[in-house]
């Protein structure tokens, strides 16, 4: 292709002279494609969400299942809040009828499922304080978008029973002495992972724009802060997945605990138009596409089952990063991703996977949470071109 492009060239050259050479080009109604353009339009991303809800999605039960072949086996409890995630962006895209119906359908699956989001009991249920964050940031998106109340109880009662924990169970999340979130109140109070600390952030600071109660700001900016001194390397960028105790964080960096201390960061700078919180959130989306993707800046990923929905939480935050503060050489670097991730789809059911430059095969299994990564990246990106 670049041998007929350069034939082309030559042959204008020689016709026009060097100096006729642009403008001849120009009228020539050739088409120059870059390497690495865009390869998607808005019909491909409405026809990636038709198949992801084709074949992953139970509309008897409005919940998603685990594989797009054992459709008995329902996605873990915290993605199907990622996958209603999409559902809002999917609409905020395509105002449709259907795309409301499913915002709708998909609370009410899951409020059926889930014991009708009561946070105080089921302790079976919701036993990992992170499962419950997820949620409550869910739930205040779709408060904003819908100016629906029920969707701000569950948020406000969500958030204090993670905070504050219940008397006979836990004592929450928040370490009064130390500062910082515990991950979970049956597995021991030890951990403080990334992926509970930067949605508290995110969280309190949605309820703050809501609300206009300072007192969430001031516990985003306090979590934030143990966050930043204890998970953030502020060199480089990379969040560690945890510490636990007083010890080393565990440096093991993933796109979704990238992505919410990038959302984390641009909420606050949003909010208090602090410099320093944009500067983190630039040097952790830097170290993302620098050092967590190869040569070509494709993101890698995680083997583990539920690891492949990494990629639709960062694209959530990374998006926000590009158009709320004026960042679009984000946006460029994940259309890239979209577009070699849409190219190696199956044909067949139109099925993505978490890794973006493998051909998908028609006869494979593909989970939700694989397939969710390339649609998550794509519906909050699209509306930008």
């Amino acid at each position: 292709m670049k041998q007929l492009y350069f034939s082309i060239a030559m042959i204008f050259l020689l016709a026009f002279g060097t100096e006729s050479f642009a403008s001849a080009f120009k009228e020539s109604n050739i088409r120059v494609e870059k390497e690495d353009s865009i390869s998607y339009s808005k019909e491909d991303v409405q026809e990636a969400y038709r198949a992801f809800n084709e074949y992953v999605y139970d509309s008897d039960r409005k919940l998603y299942y685990r594989d797009s072949d054992r459709p008995e086996a329902v996605a873990a409890i915290w993605t199907q809040a990622v996958y209603w995630d999409m559902a809002m962006n999917a609409y905020k895209l395509d105002p449709t009828a259907e795309n409301r119906q499913r915002i709708e359908d998909i609370y009410q699956g899951n409020y059926d499922h889930y014991k009708a989001y009561d946070w105080y009991g089921f302790p079976d249920v919701w036993f990992i304080y992170d499962d419950i964050m997820w949620w409550v940031i869910s739930m205040a998106r779709a408060y904003e978008l819908t100016g629906e109340s029920k969707y701000l109880d569950h948020a406000v009662s969500g958030f204090t029973r993670v905070w504050y924990g219940i008397p006979e169970l836990d004592a929450g999340s928040y370490d009064e002495e130390k500062g910082g979130m515990f991950w979970a109140w049956t597995k021991g109070r030890s951990g403080k992972m990334a992926c509970i600390n930067y949605p508290t952030v995110i969280a309190a600071t949605l309820l703050y724009n809501i609300t206009e109660n300072k007192n969430y700001l001031d516990k985003a900016k306090d979590v934030y802060s143990w966050s930043r001194n204890n998970l953030f390397d502020q060199e480089t960028g990379e969040v560690a997945d945890s510490k636990h105790g007083d010890g080393e964080p565990n440096w093991k960096p993933h796109t979704y605990n990238q992505g919410t201390c990038i959302g984390a960061a641009v909420e606050l700078y949003k909010i208090t138009e602090d410099e320093d919180y944009l500067s983190d959130a630039i040097l952790a989306a830097d170290f993302t596409r620098d050092s967590m993707s190869s040569s070509s800046q494709v993101l890698h990923f995680d083997k583990g089952e539920e690891q492949g929905i990494y990629h639709a939480i960062f694209g959530q935050y990374i998006a926000q990063l590009a158009k709320d503060c004026d960042r679009p050489e984000y946006l460029d670097w994940i259309r890239k991703n979209i577009s070699i991730g849409w190219k190696n789809r199956d044909k067949v059911r139109g099925l993505t996977t978490r890794d973006f430059s493998k051909k998908v095969s028609a006869k494979e299994t593909i989970s939700a949470y694989d397939a969710s990564g390339i649609v998550g990246l794509m519906l909050v990106s699209a509306s930008e071109k």
